[in-house]
């Protein structure tokens, strides 16, 4: 008799309509998201064509700040704004950035691998950390290592982003001087090297995976150790199967799949996270990017950002649930 557990195969089928499904549902969410940072960014008190002239605004009369405004669109009704982009947005053009100066493509492209590349090793860092802690923790209920992980875990929950990254530069940079303190390569490099990349991403990369981790290790904890306690591996215990065996292919089978529904539900988490680290260790993320385009009203920029969060958190969720469809026999793609 086949393991309740053992992965079915592919039902690419079942698969590509969930995702088709799930496509036609992100478009109308897409479209009001976008039409709400325009009105949102509308009554802002910031003003666009100050902004965009920055200190020269101070010395221009105010028909020079009228013509300014007239070729921004400035007075242009947010709903026209908003169709305007829209419009452009489906030929592929995203429009130009006010504040940066630059096609708002290539401002995202310049930025979005770095972002990409910090949210993804903290995402496994935490992953795989957070599933060896729980398990560990899971293991032996109520000793010492369970209330140590436990505690600790439920301790970091509570401490803001931004306090454990200034807390690490100071440990890790400030004072034992072993990892550099921000960017993304050594001031006097002239060249961006796979080597410096790597260490310069070391802190700002665990100071994220730590800030996700204790939903992860409490997870896991939880589903293994209720996996521990069911009849199938109280069974395999009977059997005579060793520890390991009962562990690894049992209970962790059973106990890791409410984390695949975690890694989709933690991706805003993540991405507001990221923004925090971006800023404080300097990382050439879209961090920057996105607090120069809300504080300048910058439109297409804002609403183009806004777009690639909110995919990424529906293509996070999309994730979550074809994995707990495949690994979960009692899950059926046709009723997600």
């Amino acid at each position: 008799m086949s393991s309740p557990h053992r992965p079915r195969s592919l039902p690419w089928g079942a698969m590509a309509r969930l995702a088709g499904r799930r496509l036609l549902f992100a478009a109308p969410v897409l479209l009001v998201v976008t039409f709400g940072v325009f009105a949102i960014a509308a009554a802002s008190p910031f003003d666009p064509v100050k902004a965009y002239a920055g200190t020269a605004a101070l010395a221009a009369d105010q028909e020079t700040l009228d013509r300014l405004r007239d070729n921004l669109g400035a007075d242009e009704p947010f709903a026209a704004r908003w169709w305007e982009w829209l419009t452009s947005a489906f030929t592929g053009d995203l429009g130009q950035s006010t504040v940066m100066r630059q096609p708002v493509a290539q401002v995202i492209g310049e930025r979005v691998v770095w972002s990409t590349l910090l949210c993804a090793v903290a995402l496994v860092a935490a992953v795989v950390l957070g599933t060896v802690l729980g398990v560990l923790a899971a293991r032996r209920p109520g000793s010492p290592l369970d209330r140590v992980v436990t505690s600790l875990s439920y301790t970091l929950e509570a401490a803001p982003t931004f306090w454990l990254g200034l807390l690490a530069v100071w440990l890790f940079a400030l004072q034992l001087g072993v990892l550099p303190a921000g960017g993304l390569t050594d001031t006097a490099s002239e060249q961006v090297t796979a080597g410096q990349v790597a260490s310069h991403l070391v802190l700002p990369a665990g100071v994220l995976a730590v800030s996700q981790l204790p939903w992860f290790v409490l997870y896991v904890r939880q589903g293994v150790g209720d996996a521990l306690a069911e009849d199938p591996v109280r069974g395999a215990r009977a059997r005579g199967l060793s520890e390991r065996t009962v562990l690894l292919g049992h209970a962790l089978r059973s106990g890791l799949l409410p984390v695949l529904t975690l890694i989709g539900s933690r991706v805003p988490e993540l991405i507001t996270g990221a923004l925090l680290v971006e800023t404080v260790f300097s990382w050439p993320g879209i961090a920057a990017a996105t607090v120069e385009a809300a504080t300048a009203v910058d439109f297409p920029l804002l609403a183009a950002l806004t777009v690639l969060a909110t995919a990424a958190v529906l293509a996070g969720n999309l994730l979550a649930d074809l994995l707990y469809g495949l690994f979960d026999p009692r899950v059926k793609f046709s009723d997600m």
